[in-house]
């Protein structure tokens, strides 16, 4: 079929180009937000075709610009550019595929099973998409995180000559995503840190899925913004290139404060009947505004998916000339910089890649057999430390925690605008904030650790639940993780929190269980950076087992393993988790010193007992025995898999209470003498 010709210049081609490649791939899927992209296609031309120091043949260079889709349900505008920018699809390495990363066909699927142009960005799908969006104000809190990384990049990598592994960080948000908690929470974090290598650009369009944003929002969002440090410029019209670009002059200029720019914008522009209105959010035009639409634009009505090939051309000539240009301009200065600083280079290499340093793990402390002991929290913290001397970019901090949950880190400084180098965190009481940045941090390459009471990761859970689906090596140190922190009572002791961490697929959640099932947990996650880890911790102390008596705590890395058996066959069996497989194994020594045959079970990680083959898992947990008795200090919801149908639960049926400890435990029922009495009363059952 001849493709017409239409008579616009070529920024206007262009522009035009993602407005109806976005309506055509709505209105194809039946479903989808056309509305955005219509208005703000002249946004991320000039982002894209001007500003971006992106490669489209290299996507995954260490130190391209990023942008964040924020408004991840404005996928199309998205699509449209990594198809017309030219970017290619490359493997894990970043070695291309020989394909583009979004081709026409998989636009014309948008929506449709096994196409990576889903409803919203999915991270992984496609090469170019920099973080999974949807979930408003995750994207611009996962862009603090990206410039984060960058700033301490430079600081840690640069050295005199080679300035030069920063980056800037552009994210497209929405009103949605400025009403969000979580977007205002890392908007004043961004500007506390005077991260100016970030910028948000805002579209100001007045329209949310109800009807007019007047129905719910009213503030001065510039002078929020200029009260939490950011420069604020405005843009009164999205189609003036000439305004854009002074804007984004002002971002380049500006070196002491991330930068707002408010775009004003018409949501569905060029939509004769729904521009302006809900009705261009969250629903295709239909086939006959459609048609309207393009007559609007000066655009071949009856014709979809049209990418003239001019346009083609132009972001070649644009993005595809500069980019190329600049990445290789800075591999040739970085082979240099290799020469000059091998060590550093290698460093880099190995965090790109998701590796660890050599001898990463040489110095991991071993404890000794201590009856007191000390809580897994403490235990926890000397870990960390000790893997931190090995592992530069393993980074983190606390909500205003880190003398509580141990996650300082010893002889570094703090992360802060004077300081980017720093290792230490201060978040602030912003958990939802603190999570989603690390998301960020992870996309790009560090090893970030982020610590709180483990009751408040109910204000974290949207970006945990995202790190799982990204598959992000973040580190979450959750400590007061039960009743055991005592006097603070229900409020801050979690009892539901393990079943519901339990419940997202891919997050690992491993409870040790003394200071040495610590240390192979965390050995453990260091060596997996498959996905994201839950480090749950006691406030109280535990006792340290002693591993002549008891097996070698190395089986953590299985999720379950046999820690003290019978000889023969076990008449019932004891699983623990944490704190509590202090109880289990005082309750297996009594049965013993009875005369009857147990086995206890430590079991700190579902998710890795459930990788183990079948002959492992049965090993373990043998299914010809079925008296089974689990102590955990929370709900016993999930734990009928490995009890089975006689097995009995101690641990909590309500929230805590405010007392002292060992009161509590005590007042609950979770004690040596609970476990053995249903132990035997299963027994009896069964004879």
């Amino acid at each position: 079929m001849s493709v017409p010709s239409i008579d616009q210049s070529i920024e206007q081609l262009s522009i035009n180009t993602i407005r109806t490649l976005s309506i055509d791939a709505v209105q194809a899927a039946r479903s989808g937000h056309p509305g955005t992209p219509m208005a703000l296609a002249p946004v991320c031309y000039l982002l894209w075709n001007d500003v971006l120091q992106f490669d489209p043949v290299a996507p995954l260079w260490p130190v391209r610009d990023r942008f964040v889709l924020s408004c991840g349900h404005a996928s199309m505008l998205l699509y449209s550019l990594l198809h017309l920018a030219g970017v290619e699809e490359v493997d894990k390495q970043g070695n291309s595929l020989g394909k583009p990363a979004i081709s026409l066909d998989q636009i014309r699927n948008f929506r449709q099973l096994g196409s990576p142009c889903a409803g919203h960005p999915e991270h992984g799908d496609a090469a170019g998409i920099e973080t999974t969006t949807g979930p408003l104000g995750q994207g611009i809190s996962n862009s603090v995180g990206m410039a984060i990384a960058a700033r301490w990049c430079e600081a840690h990598f640069d050295r005199s000559g080679y300035e030069m592994f920063g980056y800037n960080t552009y994210a497209l948000c929405s009103d949605g995503d400025l009403m969000e908690g979580v977007g205002a929470e890392a908007a004043s974090l961004a500007g506390h840190l005077k991260l100016s290598n970030l910028c948000w650009v805002y579209d100001d369009n007045h329209i949310t899925i109800e009807g007019e944003t007047s129905l719910a929002f009213s503030e001065d969002v510039a002078t929020r913004f200029e009260g939490l440090g950011w420069r604020v410029t405005l843009v009164e019209d999205a189609n003036d290139l000439g305004a854009l670009s002074r804007a984004m002059k002002v971002f380049a200029d500006n070196d002491d404060s991330p930068t707002l720019i408010i775009v004003r914008s018409i949501i569905g522009f060029g939509s004769p009947n729904k521009a302006n209105t809900h009705g261009a959010h969250g629903a295709a035009l239909g086939e006959e505004e459609v048609r309207l639409t393009k007559e609007s634009y000066g655009w071949p009505p009856d014709v979809q998916f049209l990418v003239p090939g001019e346009v083609r051309s132009h972001f070649q000539e644009g993005i595809g000339t500069r980019g190329l240009e600049a990445r290789t301009a800075w591999e040739q200065r970085y082979l240099e910089y290799a020469d000059q600083h091998p060590e550093l280079a290698q460093q880099w290499q190995t965090m790109q890649a998701g590796g660890l340093p050599a001898g990463w793990d040489a110095a991991m402390p071993t404890f000794e057999a201590d009856e007191k002991g000390l809580a897994s929290r403490v235990t926890a913290g000397k870990v960390l430390n000790a893997l931190a001397e090995q592992v530069p970019w393993l980074l983190g901090g606390s909500a205003d925690l880190a003398p509580s949950t141990m996650t300082f880190l010893e002889g570094e400084t703090a992360f802060s605008a004077g300081s980017y180098g720093g290792r230490n965190f201060h978040f602030g009481i912003r958990e939802h904030a603190m999570a989603a940045a690390c998301n960020g941090m992870a996309l790009s390459k560090l090893r970030p650790f982020a610590g709180t009471f483990f009751v408040f990761t109910d204000y974290m859970r949207p970006s945990m639940r995202l790190a799982a689906i990204m598959q992000l090596p973040v580190i979450y140190v959750l400590t007061h993780d039960s009743i055991g922190l005592g006097e603070d009572g229900p409020t801050h002791q979690p009892v539901e929190h393990l079943s519901a961490l339990r419940a997202i697929p891919g997050m690992l959640v491993l409870r040790p269980g003394d200071a040495n099932e610590v240390a192979e947990a965390y050995r453990t996650v260091l060596e997996s950076a498959q996905g994201p880890a839950a480090m749950v911790l006691s406030r109280q102390a535990i006792p340290t087992l002693d591993r002549v008596k008891y097996a070698a705590a190395r089986g953590v890395s299985r999720g379950a393993y046999i820690l003290g058996d019978c000889a023969g066959k076990p008449e019932v069996i004891l699983i623990g988790t944490g704190s509590e497989l202090a109880l289990a194994v005082g309750a297996f020594e009594k049965l013993t010193a009875e005369g009857i045959r147990a086995r206890v079970v430590s079991l700190p990680c579902w998710e890795l007992f459930d990788l183990q083959d079948a002959a492992y898992r049965e090993e373990v947990l043998p299914t010809e025995v079925q008296a089974r008795v689990v102590v955990e200090a929370a709900i016993k919801h999930g734990w009928e898999k490995y009890l089975g149908p006689q097995g009995r639960f101690v641990g909590m049926k309500s929230f805590g209470a405010s007392a002292p400890v060992r009161m509590l435990y005590d007042h609950f029922g979770i004690t040596v003498d609970r476990i053995v009495t249903e132990a035997k009363v299963i027994l009896a059952n069964e004879s």
